[in-house]
């Protein structure tokens, strides 16, 4: 039996902290939207309480067929308007604490699924 060493070809999420996270050795102070193979900073640079539409309808160009909302240390729910466009495209939206949210994008894209993480890291 052979081993090799496989460097992940996506976004893992390698650790989180009260106002970081760590995707795979790089550290973001920033909230973030995690895809399968990028990570985009400054999303949502106010915070849950100053989400906007627009915010959620750019998120469709990712293609996910789930987005995954991090609220912060709380688990926080959007109001529908604001994920409308999301939910209207037929794409599947998630509320849960960031902890949370960062466990599962990791088992999603381990499953090889269209995910989006939208990570309120602040």
């Amino acid at each position: 039996m052979k081993f090799h060493l496989q460097a992940p070809t996506s976004s893992i999420v390698a650790a989180l902290g009260a106002d970081w996270i760590r995707v795979g050795t790089a550290e973001y102070r920033d909230n973030v939207v995690l895809t399968p193979d990028a990570v985009i900073a400054g999303w949502a640079p106010s915070g849950f309480g100053a989400l906007s539409e627009v915010e959620f309808a750019d998120l469709r160009r990712y293609d996910p067929e789930i987005v995954l909302l991090g609220t912060g240390a709380r688990q926080h729910f959007p109001h529908p308007r604001l994920v409308g466009a999301l939910t209207d495209a037929r794409i599947g939206v998630e509320s849960m604490d960031t902890r949370a949210a960062c466990r599962t994008f990791n088992i999603l894209i381990a499953e090889g699924r269209r995910v989006v993480a939208a990570l309120i890291v602040r």
